[in-house]
């Protein structure tokens, strides 16, 4: 299924329906008074978290959505009928924003909440409600009020405990396959991951907790350069970043430069993810050109930034990996209210 995580689209409330202008008229009842009854009030555009979606695929395809009319109010003080509330699912960790004001308008990051994006107008009063003393017979009632209407964008931020970051082909995509049952595609040249690829890796005493893997970052990914900005917003969410950097004899990188790039484009981004607890990871061990290890592991060591080093291919340094994750995370994922 295709991943689609940034749509817009136009959000039309509901119009409330009008008044009645209407009298009272029985035999033997020469003068009867007003009784108009009210319009009832437009629906409204309300979003709702689920966790049965993981892309905005839906939205993309349908960009209108109108909520239903109030009913005109009738004689006898009947009042129109309610129009129905239009309820549009979306993913968890949806983020609905004004796209006029960029104001963030609703931030739905659990399961089950739902918020009003647009209001339906208020229904008009029927006439039978301005009859007084002096004036007994009004010949008038209110319009309904308008419904809102919007412009909204439409971001999906993934939820994920742990998140994977690093250059094109650091291994993040081999990683996930090895401590879940995800099954990213994994080539041996870059940009392999061309979405962000969620798995969940299962422990004892049945903790589990979600990863993501996002495509791989380049210089300049803040301004959306390569995959860029489009996938950075999903970093956002985790609680923990594994820095993964590629250590073999077959990439030329320094490892220092490597990490210190990366974490340019996270700052460039957003300062939240400069205070977002990180870990580096050594990747490829069983071909690590050892000069190039020593040398990344001596620069975390001296930044107090916790390393490992680890082999997807032989599985060496993965357990130990899987238990750190555990600890940080604790028993309180933000996973847990998906």
């Amino acid at each position: 299924m295709q991943f689609v995580d940034y749509v817009k689209i136009n959000v039309k409330a509901g119009d409330g329906g009008r008044g009645c202008v209407s009298f009272r008229r029985e035999k033997y009842v020469p003068r009867g008074g007003p009784n108009g009854g009210d319009g009832g009030r437009g629906g409204n555009i309300i979003f709702k978290a689920t966790d049965e979606l993981n892309t905005l695929l839906d939205l993309r395809y349908q960009r209108e959505y109108k909520a239903e009319k109030g009913q005109h109010g009738m004689g006898k003080k009947m009042h129109g009928k309610d129009g129905k509330d239009l309820i549009i699912p979306v993913p968890v960790g949806t983020i609905i924003k004004n796209d006029d004001t960029k104001d963030i308008l609703i931030d739905l990051d659990r399961k089950g909440t739902e918020a009003v994006a647009a209001k339906g107008g208020r229904g008009g009063l029927g006439n039978a409600h301005f009859a007084t003393p002096t004036r007994q017979a009004p010949r008038f009632a209110q319009p309904g009020e308008k419904g809102e209407e919007r412009c909204l964008v439409i971001e999906l931020k993934l939820l994920a405990d742990v998140g994977l970051i690093g250059l094109p082909n650091a291994g993040k995509s081999t990683l996930l396959s090895v401590i879940s049952s995800a099954r990213p595609k994994i080539a041996d040249y870059p940009f392999t991951t061309l979405i962000p690829m969620l798995g969940v890796v299962k422990i004892e005493n049945y903790m589990s907790f979600v990863v993501a893997d996002i495509p791989g970052l380049i210089e300049g990914a803040h301004k959306g350069v390569g995959l860029g900005s489009q996938f950075l917003r999903h970093v956002e969410r985790t609680s923990i970043l594994l820095h993964l950097i590629d250590v073999s004899v077959m990439t030329e990188m320094d490892p220092v430069d490597n990490f210190k790039k990366v974490n340019r484009e996270l700052e460039l981004y957003s300062p939240v993810l400069k205070d977002k607890h990180q870990a580096v990871i050594a990747t490829k061990l069983d071909i690590a050109d050892r000069k190039k290890l020593d040398k990344l592991k001596q620069y975390c060591k001296t930044n107090n930034i916790d390393f490992f080093a680890i082999s997807a291919v032989t599985e060496k340094g993965i357990k130990r990996l899987v238990s750190y994750l555990s600890v940080k995370i604790g028993n309180n994922p933000k996973t847990a209210f998906i």
